[in-house]
């Protein structure tokens, strides 16, 4: 027990550094862009060219996870990402910054990020107790939590005071901590296929069927992707309340940022207590998919006056959230084939990232069409009918007691 508890020490010293760095020099470029153009549109575009690779790339990664060697893999994919920075920084230092090449050398980063998240998820349940699993997604929800919590701060504090070409330095540093630290620590792989040449598509299609062979695992992960869906293009409009409705500024624009951070860390924190190792995770999950939908529908029933009930219920969202996507994490850790893990989670991270692009792509007709209020209200009351209509589907119910407790 003492040996997974040091492996994880080191991994979470590392993953720290980096996840920071990356939070830094992410907020750092969006400032930058924020300052240089002033246009929504752009940063828009922005966000996109970071995550449509990963969505696309990630359902074939996950095969190429599942052959090669974990912690290479993770090394790698580091590494590459530092050099995209590099990069960049050296673009930035000869003042050679057209906004297509940033969205380019952005699309690269999230293209190593497509191969290291899998790895990285799929080594988990190789190196913990089954029993410990949770704990370990409460420790890596803080790790990132406190990350987009210090994150745009620093981030808007170097770009003030460095130029940056050094800032995206940061970045390689980080990347550097994060792969000596992987240099210590052994991580397991499974057994690996006969067959040298991956047949993708193949591969991929078992994958899927991995995905959906268990019809608990199946119902729940629609449900959790209907979540998705309805919450994640509604997260796009917390500036626009902010700073619309409420009449804020860039200060309680920040503080709403904040809120949510800390909510995340607070989630990070309950899932990592003892007692959550026995909790019926699925019950957990669904209980906690209706408190966030009345969550979202208290904030649209908020008078201008509200802010201050604004930003408690933005940071009561991210205690929800954090406890919401990060037990359904565990649960496909507990019930997958190790071997299959990679691939299951390349392929449902960019499913449940699908509904990102479309909503970025409609905040501005959802704040003008439908109404930032009523837009709050329908993702909020969505959301209250996916957490109760799961709650009464025996395969997901079957599901929840066959994950409480320690390895079946």
């Amino acid at each position: 027990m003492n040996n997974w508890k040091k492996t994880f020490a080191i991994i979470w010293s590392g993953q720290l550094f980096s996840t920071l760095s990356s939070s830094i020099v992410g907020f750092a470029v969006v400032f930058w862009l924020s300052i240089k153009t002033g246009s929504p549109e752009v940063l828009a575009y922005a966000m996109i060219a970071v995550l449509l690779p990963f969505i696309v790339l990630g359902l074939f990664t996950g095969v190429y996870v599942d052959r090669w060697d974990r912690k290479r893999t993770m090394i790698l994919a580091d590494s590459f990402v530092a050099v995209c920075s590099a990069a960049l920084g050296i673009l930035f230092y000869l003042d050679m910054t057209p906004i297509w090449l940033i969205y380019i050398l952005l699309a690269l980063r999230s293209a190593g990020s497509a191969f290291h998240m899998p790895a990285m998820q799929a080594s988990v349940p190789l190196l913990a107790p089954e029993s410990e699993l949770m704990r370990v997604a409460g420790i890596n929800q803080m790790i990132q939590s406190i990350s987009n919590i210090a994150g745009p701060a620093l981030g808007a504090v170097l770009i003030s005071i460095l130029d940056m070409s050094y800032v995206m330095m940061f970045d390689v540093l980080g990347a550097a901590i994060a792969c000596t630290s992987l240099l210590f620590v052994k991580i397991p792989n499974p057994e690996k296929k006969e067959n040298t040449v991956p047949n993708v598509w193949l591969e991929v299609k078992e994958g899927i069927r991995h995905l959906f062979m268990n019809r608990g695992v199946t119902y729940l992960m629609i449900s959790v992707i209907g979540v998705t869906f309805f919450i994640v293009p509604i997260a796009a409009l917390y500036p626009l309340m902010t700073l619309k409705y409420f009449g804020g500024n860039a200060y309680q624009l920040g503080l709403v940022e904040v809120a949510w951070g800390i909510g995340m860390l607070v989630g990070g924190a309950f899932l990592s207590i003892k007692f959550m190792k026995t909790v019926n995770k699925v019950l957990t999950m669904n209980i906690v998919a209706i408190g966030l939908g009345l969550t979202y529908w208290a904030m649209g029933a908020l008078p201008t006056s509200g802010f201050v009930l604004f930003v408690v219920l933005t940071s009561i969202s991210g205690i929800a959230g954090s406890i919401y996507w990060s037990s359904f994490t565990v649960i496909l850790q507990t019930k997958i084939d190790p071997a299959a893990l990679g691939r299951v989670f390349s392929i449902y991270d960019s499913v449940s990232l699908l509904p990102t692009i479309p909503g970025l792509l409609a905040t501005g007709y959802i704040a003008e069409g439908v109404g930032l209020l009523n837009a709050f209200v329908i993702a909020g009351i969505a959301t209250l009918i996916i957490g109760v209509a799961a709650l009464f589907i025996p395969e997901i119910t079957r599901l929840g007691i066959s994950t409480k407790g320690v390895k079946e």
